[in-house]
């Protein structure tokens, strides 16, 4: 079991560096597709790439956003026909609105099935499907997509003239081969269709077949949309004729092919490196036609999608239920992708040249250093403006404060490092689409608690990297130099303002990535002070003993609006720990529970519940979170009394014979006698934590503090007329359960004195009609180590048989079994995934003190 609980803990292992290793393969590839552009433009200059810009005039540009525009509609067509096909149809607008705001994500993130896969989970979600039900929209799609792909890949094999695209690869002779194979796999679904399959099976999934009519309306739809989405780019490139479009459409599927094979976001740099070696035309043209292209179908539709999500939000009396939904959820991933490209656009301009029209009239208006500090703080404030994007996806109100001052200068440094009014209109775009959509930021906390993704590194490294590239490619033909660095001039200063500028920024970045990396999350100063009124109330309801660590001192509460029933948790790190069920009527548990759902959400916390009953296991399902057994309780039954009588208690018979030969006597000191023995009581617990190596805990358990043990009665053994073992007293109001916290004795206590105390602390609650005593938690107990469970299951159960050099769990359980209790199963529970391993780790730093 050893082995298998090593090889599960290996696995996990490798799943998680996994999880790093992809960010860092794609941020590796997006580097290699920068060099490879920078190769192939080896011999071109940045005036010709100017020239080939001016080439493109306005009618160009309005027939690209036109196809553009045509294109996503044509994708929003994609859920319109998955929603019918598996049975669950919703109106256009909704099913637009989801289709719209999930391409715009993967169109310019990359990862369709994660970016577009989780913001159709989000949205559709909100308009009541399940995630079966998504899964299959997403699955039904993207079969959309790949069958207009063949479909349009295998027409143009057969239509481009030898050499072109594709054609290089195959060849003159395998070129109609493989178009026809194409053709045939864009046909497959009507194929199986037509053979009598109404659906494909995968396992528990299943993917439903729909008509023949529908299948031919779908493709038709996709082939429109791929063909709306190369001609965008086709017609861009000046100088290219109408004959010249198979061959372009092979390179352009070749392109986004390459860019989804490599997941680098959004395809950047793999895709434009793709076209500048296959595609037909001058290099300069291409390239020129490549940068509208991006501004055109990738950023042009982000802007509209997230001002459409915001006038959505804004008008939310006037919109159906379900589109508000949509947009509530799309709006802050929106506008974080605003910020990051705003930010881009700042580091980018601080690393190509100026327009010398515009720095000859600047140079009449604006000293020099004036100039040089506005270039350097611009490409500060960029690189600052998309390290903060994950506080804006994490909704945290200072991430939009800040955002709004990092634009606002980035529109006054715009105009004053070269009068790039572009630049700052670009700027006050996002500053007002932040401005309508700022009631989605609500949470509190600082920036250091804004959760970044590995993505988020890769793409902020990746923009840094573009950056330094588009300044290395502009100024390849500048002479460096050590003496570039200290160069300050108006005519020859744009190189050392672009080395300024990427070494600052780089500098920056380093910085910041420390500074996250060392920074403490916010943590809640001290424990608000349970009202006595709620908990007087809620503890005539209690079932359980535990609900006495509310009196500890070092927790917090979220109160019930009945004020019958409260929840104490506590903050460790960035997690919300819960300690066990709600206390009070169970009818107010739901309340509580959500309550500190939204807590965890608003501190953009980790939502973690420990020692939670069975009871609480819907609930917890409910929260999204998952339960995982802890261990096992032992409640002895005391109706009908307690007694030492058959061969189970043998030992225990032993044990107190033994003690009462000893000379121990068992009382009980009542809660108004307990200050008084408080200094006999410490003699104890001093004696016992030196004893023992031990320092006070919490959270979990008491420790000894006079305050809260003057709230109990305490149950105490006597030798010779002095204390010598003592433990204070939980009791429910209601006589169910009775039960003890601090439990400490003399190192040179005669043998058995803690059973007798248990024994006669049990015959004394049997006698004053309680009816369990809980003997306490048993960690790891009663996990199965079967090789079907999970891995957590089977850890648990190695190391509860084989840890006992690092806690005593087996011991621990045989002791307890002396009593012959009823064993109860614990929870702890918590959000899957990584953030489910961070948050245990917070609730062993809790609970260990």
């Amino acid at each position: 079991m050893a082995l298998t609980a090593a090889i599960g803990a290996g696995r996990a292992w490798a799943r998680q560096r996994a999880r790093y290793l992809a960010p860092a393969a794609a941020l590796l590839v997006a580097l290699l597709a920068l060099a490879a552009i920078h190769a192939l433009l080896s011999a071109v200059h940045l005036k010709d790439v100017r020239r080939a810009l001016a080439e493109v005039d306005g009618g160009r540009i309005a027939a690209a956003i036109l196809l553009t525009a045509a294109s996503y509609l044509a994708l929003t067509l994609y859920d319109w026909f998955a929603l019918r096909t598996i049975g669950r149809p919703l109106p256009w607008r909704t099913a637009a609105l989801a289709s719209f705001t999930s391409y715009t994500l993967s169109h310019n993130l990359g990862f369709s099935l994660l970016t577009g896969g989780s913001a159709r989970w989000r949205t559709y979600s909100a308009a009541g499907l399940g995630l079966p039900d998504v899964a299959r929209i997403t699955a039904l799609a993207a079969a959309n997509f790949w069958s207009g792909v063949f479909a349009l890949a295998g027409v143009a094999l057969l239509l481009a003239p030898p050499g072109a695209g594709l054609a290089r690869v195959t060849g003159t002779a395998g070129r109609p081969l493989l178009g026809v194979l194409l053709l045939a796999a864009a046909l497959l679904p009507a194929i199986l269709r037509a053979a009598g399959r109404r659906e494909l099976g995968f396992g528990r999934f299943s993917l439903p077949l729909p008509p023949l009519s529908a299948i031919a309306a779908q493709l038709l739809v996709s082939v429109a949309d791929l063909f709306c989405a190369a001609a965008a780019l086709f017609v861009l490139v000046p100088g290219e004729a109408a004959g010249g479009l198979p061959a372009f459409f092979l390179a352009y599927l070749l392109g986004i092919l390459a860019g989804l094979i490599t997941h680098v976001p959004g395809g950047l740099g793999v895709f434009e490196a793709t076209m500048l070696a296959v595609a037909p035309g001058a290099p300069e043209r291409v390239f020129a036609a490549l940068i509208l292209y991006r501004l055109i179908y990738y950023v042009l539709p982000l802007i509209v999608a997230g001002a459409l999500n915001i006038h959505i939000e804004r008008r939310r009396i006037r919109t159906p239920p379900a589109v508000r939904a949509v947009a509530r959820a799309a709006a802050p991933s929106f506008l974080a992708l605003a910020v990051f490209g705003a930010g881009l656009v700042l580091l980018l301009s601080g690393a190509l040249p100026p327009m010398w029209m515009r720095m000859h009239l600047l140079r009449a208006l604006l000293p020099l250093p004036l100039v040089e500090a506005a270039h350097l703080a611009a490409s500060l404030a960029g690189i600052a403006l998309i390290l903060l994007a994950p506080a804006l996806q994490a909704r945290l109100k200072s991430g939009l404060i800040l955002a709004r001052l990092l634009l606002a200068a980035g529109a006054v440094l715009s105009l004053l490092k070269g009068f790039d009014f572009e630049e700052a209109g670009i700027m006050l775009l996002a500053l007002s689409l932040l401005q309508l959509g700022h009631r989605a930021f609500y949470r509190r906390g600082g920036l250091a608690g804004a959760p970044a993704s590995d993505w988020w590194w890769a793409a902020a490294l990746g923009a840094l990297a573009l950056s330094v590239w588009a300044g290395l490619l502009a100024y390849k033909h500048v002479p460096y130099s050590n003496a570039l660095w200290l160069s300050f001039t108006w005519r020859h200063g744009s190189a050392p303002r672009f080395l300024r500028a990427a070494l600052a920024s780089s500098l920056f970045a380093v910085g910041f990535a420390v500074w996250r990396l060392t920074a403490a999350p916010a943590v809640e100063k001290g424990a608000r002070e349970l009202p006595a009124d709620v908990a007087e109330a809620a503890l005539r309801h209690a079932a359980r003993s535990d609900a006495m660590l509310a009196f500890t001192g070092d927790k917090s509460f979220l109160v019930a609006r009945s004020r019958q029933a409260f929840l104490m948790y506590r903050q460790q790190g960035r997690s919300i720990v819960v300690m066990g069920d709600p206390v009070g009527p169970q009818a107010d548990w739901s309340e509580l529970a959500w309550a500190a759902r939204a807590l965890a959400d608003r501190l953009h916390a980790r939502l973690c519940f420990y020692q939670a009953s069975a009871d609480m296991l819907p609930l917890l399902v409910e929260l999204g979170l998952r339960p995982i057994k802890y261990g096992e309780e032992a409640l002895i039954d005391l109706r009908g009394g307690f007694s030492l009588e058959g061969g189970e208690r043998k030992s225990l018979r032993y044990s107190v014979r033994r003690a009462v030969a000893g000379g121990l006597s068992f009382s009980v000191l009542p809660r108004e006698q307990v200050p008084a023995h408080l200094g006999e009581l410490r003699r104890v617990s001093d004696s016992w934590l030196a004893d023992k190596r031990k320092k006070e805990k919490g959270f979990s358990l008491g420790r000894f503090d006079p305050a809260y043990l003057g709230r109990f009665d305490c149950a105490v053994l006597m030798l010779d007329g002095r204390i010598v073992a003592f433990a204070n007293i939980w009791a429910t109001a209601d006589g169910r359960e009775l039960s003890v916290d601090l439990m400490r004795h003399l190192p040179d206590a005669p043998y058995g004195a803690m059973d007798l105390l248990f024994v006669r602390l049990m015959q004394w609650g049997a006698a004053r009609g309680f009816q369990r005593f809980n003997l306490g938690l048993a960690p790891l107990s009663g996990l199965t180590d079967s090789p079907l469970a999970p891995f957590w299951s089977r850890a648990g159960a190695t190391l509860f048989e084989h840890g006992e050099r690092f806690y005593g769990f087996s011991g621990l359980r045989a002791y307890k079994q002396k009593f012959s209790p009823a064993w109860a199963p614990r929870y702890i529970a918590t959000p899957d995934g990584f953030a489910g391993w961070r948050a245990l780790i917070d609730l062993a730093a809790l609970v260990g003190g």
